[in-house]
């Protein structure tokens, strides 16, 4: 992978940004979300799917009938979703003869489409600015001090290299799709390839700066430099992490 290139850190005020996602009516990441999930699928999978979701549960000769095909068909398809983790089934017997499979979404299909996390949260935190403005501040602190303290067990008595190893688990399991190298000068590179709260960060610079001090106190024995910023434009974020000299009055 080619050194991240370098751009100006967000360290902007404590409340709203102004620019895309500052309305409430939609988040950006949601907008362009509702357009991707299911169209991405074949129309025959989606079709199943479509169906599943409107009527919760059902069979192959009844999803069958209600899309206008065979029932072989149906059950290739059900067959290949069910693999993929999209469906799921169950056996019912009403007597003898072979049980009657039904047929469900699975919460990875649920996936497909959009939620308004995101808005939700925006609209929340615009209510908490609005009527305590210290609030909000206070919130993102305590989600970082919980954060701090879930990875602090897991990095004690780790070396630097293993912390920022783990750490990068850390913020895949959180959602970050992160990774991370070694420098040919002996310095590390976080690279998170996701933001798992974009909508919010478009809009609240504070959240960046907290996840800046969530990785800058969990790695206390480095120094971290945010050197790409997806807020800023870049296509990720990135973290620079050399060990701490001593020498370094300020990070």
């Amino acid at each position: 992978m080619s050194a991240p290139r370098a751009l100006a850190a967000h360290d902007g005020g404590l409340g709203a940004q102004s620019g895309p996602g500052s309305s409430d009516e939609a988040a950006p990441v949601e907008r362009a979300g509702s357009e991707v999930g299911l169209k991405a699928l074949a129309p025959p999978r989606r079709a199943v799917l479509e169906h599943l979701k409107h009527v919760g549960e059902d069979n192959a000769e009844s999803i069958a009938a209600a899309l206008v095909v065979t029932v072989g068909a149906v059950r290739q398809l059900l067959a290949a979703l069910e693999r993929e983790g999209l469906i799921a089934h169950r056996d019912e017997r009403s007597g003898p003869g072979r049980p009657r499979r039904h047929y469900c979404l699975t919460s990875r299909a649920e996936a497909l489409w959009p939620k308004r996390y995101g808005q939700l949260a925006n609209q929340l935190f615009s209510f908490v600015e609005d009527n305590a403005p210290t609030m909000l501040e206070e919130a993102f602190e305590a989600r970082r001090k919980d954060r701090v303290a879930r990875a602090q067990s897991r990095l004690a008595g780790k070396s630097l290299d293993s912390q920022v190893a783990e750490l990068a688990e850390i913020l895949s399991a959180d959602g970050y799709m992160a990774e991370w190298k070694k420098d040919r000068d002996g310095a590390w590179t976080t690279i998170e390839h996701n933001c798992a709260i974009l909508d919010v960060a478009t809009r609240y610079a504070l959240a960046c700066r907290s996840e800046l001090s969530f990785i800058r106190e969990v790695l206390s024995t480095a120094i971290v430099e945010r050197v790409q910023h997806i807020v800023s434009g870049g296509h990720v974020c990135a973290y620079r992490i050399t060990e701490d000299s001593g020498q370094s009055s300020s990070r």
